[in-house]
């Protein structure tokens, strides 16, 4: 460890000496990787109410999953009543840890993120995984499903702050939800297994590249996937079109470039502008080696699909 005056950092990463990060598993385990579920609730049915400072979210800038969670945080208008922080981009067996640049652990002073996880249930040995939501109160993990988190971010908190967009209305969340049932397999989980070259990867590019066809036809008419606003839809594929030219498409195996889907591509240049999307986003921390960044900053003009009488 290293101390630099009160910061608190894990060591570097070490793989000769606490070899790859992985997860040894009993087959007869029926318990799931990730195994920390709670739900945040008022109503006294769950032990996590939504109080302002009372949670705390760990996120990683190269996790797509966590920056779903990191945007609806800003959507919500949560940033001063969620803290935040970032685990480093790097691990071997322990997991991820805290480093610099992204700094030390500012609830708990841990080295490692699995010392929060021991701490809910001690001898951990599911996967140790972000975003995972901290609780203060109880000093455990609230919950590391990413999927639950951004809802009740979304949905739990709107006495203590009013939403800069409600991105999981009540009226529009089974739309979303019957989207996300094929955007995801298609789409957030496909595209990583599209850039192979095998029997099952080629598959799984063929639906990939349907998928976005299907979204570009989608999008050549409204700004946003559901409704007339931003909304988990939206946030849910945008953190894997923001990887795709400089990821698992950097060597331009599974399409040219995501601009070959001009309204998918001027969509998510749309939603870069919002200040929730692009602060969220560290480039670097999730592109390839030699990936060519797409232009992101190049203007649209998709504020006219918002407008009475243009879609």
């Amino acid at each position: 460890m290293t101390t630099t005056d009160t910061a608190i950092y894990a060591s570097p990463v070490d793989t000769e000496a606490h070899g790859e990060y992985r997860i040894v598993r009993d087959p007869d385990d029926p318990r799931p990787l990730y195994r920390f579920d709670g739900r945040i609730r008022s109503d006294g049915s769950t032990p996590f109410a939504p109080e302002a400072g009372r949670y705390h979210l760990y996120s990683g800038w190269f996790c797509p999953w966590a920056q779903r969670v990191v945007i609806t945080r800003s959507l919500a208008n949560l940033d001063d009543v969620i803290s935040l922080s970032y685990v480093d981009g790097r691990r071997d067996g322990r997991g991820w840890a805290f480093r610099q640049p992204n700094g030390p652990d500012p609830v708990n002073g841990f080295t490692l993120l699995r010392q929060a996880y021991d701490a809910t249930e001690p001898g951990f040995d599911g996967h140790v995984s972000v975003p995972t939501l901290w609780d203060r109160s109880t000093a455990t993990v609230a919950s590391n499903q990413f999927r639950s988190i951004g809802i009740d971010l979304a949905t739990r908190f709107q006495h203590l702050a009013t939403p800069l967009v409600e991105t999981y209305p009540a009226q529009l969340a089974s739309e979303i939800d019957a989207l996300d049932e094929w955007v995801g397999p298609a789409i957030n989980q496909g595209v990583y297994v599209a850039a192979g070259d095998g029997e099952a990867n080629l598959a799984a590019r063929t639906r990939l590249l349907d998928a976005l066809a299907d979204l570009d036809h989608r999008l050549a008419g409204r700004r946003y996937l559901v409704g007339d606003t931003i909304t988990e839809a939206d946030i849910r594929l945008w953190v894997t079109l923001v990887r795709f030219d400089v990821g698992p498409n950097a060597r331009r195996q599974i399409v040219s470039g995501l601009d070959v889907f001009p309204n998918v591509w001027a969509y998510a240049r749309d939603l870069y502008t919002v200040p929730a999307f692009r602060s969220s986003t560290d480039l670097l921390s999730f592109s390839q080696p030699g990936a060519i960044v797409p232009a992101w900053h190049e203007p649209t003009d998709r504020a006219r699909l918002a407008e009475p009488g243009t879609a």
